[in-house]
């Protein structure tokens, strides 16, 4: 039997029981194609998968959703052109048809379907997209859930404008620095919210217009100042909590807040009445369509942008680039690269 080396999610609730291992090569079905993976990425979604805190967890696993590559075999029904070509995978499986929603039968690449975080990975040919030239592999695999999800909930979502002013929180992990670098690429003014002040100086280092410290008290407060008269238009948030109020507080009437986790838990409450009277409006996403995700390399390819990358770390490091995960250490996307 064909082998390749895989880092492997062996026992429930186990962060010592991820191995790099053998694994089997994936066999092609119908449709698919294999990937030959050059660079993966890290998302939280497998650290809370390792830790227990994602539904549906089943071992033996292969994780990851983030990849690139060049795709080295094809099964039936699936065009030849590919064989050979550099692509990026676009890890939302079995969207569906309604853009606006994803169906019963969505899922994500690396939980159920074995992940990107191995030498090879079989994937629908309908879920790649050609690598843009201007990106390395490493770069590459930075941006396909993570600017997935950012792509969405910015602007098919959020209905970010030319000129507006939107606020990113909790800048410095791998989606919301795809946000900021999309959101400038796109002609808005950027804000950003971080616990650490070394991550919100990157962060203005890197195009932001500037940035509070949430751990601070009036960090609302700042924002406010930093945004001026024309105040902020849209906020996109992924930790929920305690701090969501000040959220709907700070930004402007009839502005949106798009929201896409809740990492910090429900809000303890919402403010109603000034939720209505401000006519503010509040947007839930989750991942992106098929055309969200073309139109989101598209634009990365448009405007040139090149995404942070964190590492990369070889494969027999993947124990160092989890805990740098884990302990939130990283600025920009946690990238993996296979060995020999």
């Amino acid at each position: 039997m064909k082998t390749m080396q895989a880092i492997v999610f062996q026992e429930e609730k186990n962060f010592d029981s991820l191995a790099l291992k053998e694994a089997p090569y994936p066999k092609p079905k119908g449709g698919d194609v294999v990937v030959e993976i050059k660079a993966a990425a890290l998302n939280h979604r497998d650290v809370w998968i390792i830790q227990g805190l994602y539904p549906g967890i089943k071992v033996p696993m292969i994780l990851g959703s983030d990849g690139s590559g060049i795709v080295c075999e094809v099964g039936e029904d699936v065009d030849r052109k590919w064989l050979g070509q550099p692509v990026v995978i676009n890890p939302a499986l079995d969207w569906g048809d309604d853009p606006r929603v994803q169906a019963h039968t969505f899922r994500i690449l690396g939980l159920p379907d074995n992940g990107t975080q191995a030498a090879y990975v079989a994937v629908p040919a309908s879920n790649l997209a050609e690598k843009p030239d201007h990106l390395s592999f490493e770069e590459a695999a930075a941006i396909p859930l993570g600017g997935l999800t950012g792509y969405r909930a910015l602007f098919t979502r959020g209905g970010l404008q030319v000129g507006e002013t939107v606020l990113l929180t909790g800048i410095g992990g791998g989606v919301a620095a795809l946000m900021m670098q999309m959101a400038l690429a796109a002609g808005a003014r950027v804000l950003v919210t971080s616990g650490s002040g070394e991550k919100i100086a990157q962060a203005v280092k890197g195009g932001a217009a500037g940035g509070a410290n949430y751990k601070n008290d009036g960090w609302g407060k700042e924002i406010t100042a930093l945004a001026g008269k024309d105040g902020v238009h849209l906020v996109v948030d992924s930790s929920g909590g305690k701090g969501f109020g000040e959220l709907i507080s700070l930004v402007n009437p009839g502005g949106r807040i798009v929201f896409f986790g809740a990492t910090a838990g429900d809000p303890p409450g919402l403010p109603m009445r000034q939720l209505f009277w401000k006519q503010v409006s509040l947007l839930g996403t989750t991942m992106g369509s098929p055309r969200d995700f073309y139109q989101m390399v598209r634009l990365f390819e448009r405007h040139r942008i090149k995404p942070l990358v964190d590492g990369p770390y070889p494969f027999s490091r993947y124990r160092d680039a989890y805990l740098r995960m884990m302990n939130a250490e990283q600025f920009g996307k946690i990238v993996l690269t296979p060995e020999g």
